[in-house]
């Protein structure tokens, strides 16, 4: 079977699951994992920008794409000629379907069961003792947070984490002021790649808050990078804890 994977974290998946560069003919830019193997798969453009006629000329027998990360009318534009499946993750039972159905269709059910009983089994282990309000920001000029109708808000929300923008959705802009009431101000890796500088910045307006740079990774790419992300999560929990004390 030849797939086309226009959603990085399911490239990453696809690699983990046991496919090799022969299986999966087409990836996106933005499809970084594993770095190993990732080279040797032809680029068909970005999640937003993908070029049909690259991927036509692969003649994929299935592309994969997502809801979210990719354009509809591009994925449309596909579906007259190939088999598109596109997926929707919000959740971590979404994520367990994902990659159980993927299991079936390639015939790695047992591999994908151990991924997800991986994940599983890190996300209780990374669970707080105590509620914590948190803030996490994705964007920066306008500031920009994540609602409750995100993977993220439930990766936050499995282990303990109370997002303070809950009643919020999708990605809303906010200001500096909304952040009054939170005790930790996470500043994700990605999309926009927050550094120590702006925590300096963050910092002038609250200096008694504890405030982060978070995995980006760890909690948006959903398929099997969390199974990989226990120590990550181990020492959140540490640190989190140890701000508690």
């Amino acid at each position: 079977m030849k797939i086309v994977s226009l959603v990085p974290s399911i490239t990453e998946a696809l690699f983990d699951l046991g496919l090799s560069e022969h299986e999966i003919v087409g990836r996106t830019k933005f499809c970084i994992h594993p770095k190993d193997k990732i080279k040797n798969v032809p680029i068909i453009g970005g999640t937003k920008n993908i070029n049909i006629e690259k991927i036509k000329a692969l003649q994929p027998d299935l592309i994969l794409a997502n809801k979210e990360e990719n354009v509809k009318e591009q994925v449309e534009a596909l579906m007259g000629e190939f088999k598109v499946t596109v997926t929707n993750i919000e959740t971590v039972e979404d994520n367990y379907y994902l990659l159980k159905n993927l299991g079936k269709l390639l015939g790695k059910e047992e591999r994908a069961q151990l991924f997800n009983l991986k994940i599983y089994d890190i996300l209780h282990h990374a669970k707080l003792e105590t509620k914590v309000k948190a803030a996490y920001l994705i964007w920066k000029n306008p500031y920009m947070t994540i609602g409750s109708d995100t993977f993220i808000h439930k990766i936050l929300a499995e282990i303990g984490f109370e997002n303070i923008f809950k009643d919020k959705t999708r990605y809303p802009v906010i200001t500096t002021e909304d952040l009054a009431d939170t005790d930790v101000i996470m500043l994700s890796s990605e999309p926009f790649p927050f550094k120590e500088k702006h925590i300096e910045e963050l910092k002038s307006f609250y200096p008694d808050k504890k405030i982060m740079i978070v995995d980006g990774e760890a909690f948006s790419w959903y398929g099997t990078h969390i199974a990989k992300c226990e120590n990550y999560f181990k020492e959140l929990r540490e640190e989190i804890h140890s701000m508690q004390i």
